[in-house]
């Protein structure tokens, strides 16, 4: 089950990469922000941010996910750390990633972060027939009736 849920939150997160993320430490909301993903490792992603932004300061973080549908839900635990490598900047840089920064590779804000993933809180939204006779009667539902839930190693 945890397989299947996981290589799910994956292919989801591959076709809408938004998630809201936010520093353990302190009392800061999150913010939105665009996963960059690699295809042949899902150990981590990256964030292009930038150095006054809030997530600058990097540490212990915790992002939040919702697919398109509303029907996969994820809570992703990890940690931020900064990339100076140039050419993992190079790799992920895209126009929409040059609109955000004036002096483009260069701009002095521009700040990338990785993302090293710990673990993760997902859950699927599928009622079955069963479910969805027990939400219009107003029965109560059991547990699995409406979709499933697991926590993952990532």
């Amino acid at each position: 089950m945890s397989k299947d849920i996981k290589q799910r939150f994956w292919k989801e997160l591959a076709d809408n990469p938004y998630l809201m993320v936010a520093l353990d430490a302190g009392h800061a909301h999150a913010i939105p922000m665009t996963a960059q993903l690699d295809k042949d490792n899902d150990g981590y992603f990256h964030f292009f941010h930038a150095k006054s932004g809030r997530l600058a300061a990097c540490g212990h973080a915790m992002a939040q996910y919702v697919a398109k549908g509303h029907d996969l839900f994820a809570c992703v635990s990890g940690t931020l750390t900064p990339v100076t490598d140039r050419a993992t900047i190079d790799k992920y840089w895209s126009k929409p990633v040059e609109a955000w920064y004036e002096g483009g590779k260069d701009d002095p804000d521009l700040l990338m972060l990785r993302f090293d993933l710990d673990d993760a809180e997902i859950w699927t939204a599928e009622a079955g027939m069963k479910g969805l006779f027990r939400l219009m009667t107003g029965s109560t539902v059991k547990e699995g009736e409406l979709g499933s839930h697991a926590e993952v190693a990532l």
